[in-house]
């Protein structure tokens, strides 16, 4: 069984931006060996400083994969590399 990719989403409240990141990860979901995890920047002063101006920040296995908006397409095809190992 392949390892399970870890897919975070660098998020805060009220960011509707963030809620559409959530919701295209969330289609792919069930189709790969992956779980979601939420990280809101507000709870952490050095992530919050860090990500204020540029969230959502989807993370595969913490490789930075989108910034403010999420593609199905190319996620699908990101998660399709790691599920086969080539990155």
């Amino acid at each position: 069984m392949p390892a399970t990719i870890v897919i975070e989403i660098l998020t805060k409240q009220d960011c509707s931006l963030c809620d559409e990141a959530k919701e295209v990860v969330n289609r792919v979901l069930p189709d790969y060996p992956a779980r979601l995890v939420m990280t809101d920047i507000e709870s952490d002063p050095i992530l919050y400083e860090e990500f204020k101006e540029r969230i959502p920040v989807v993370r595969i296995n913490g490789e930075e994969s989108f910034v403010y908006k999420a593609h199905e397409k190319t996620l699908r095809h990101k998660l399709d590399r790691f599920k086969e190992g080539r990155l």
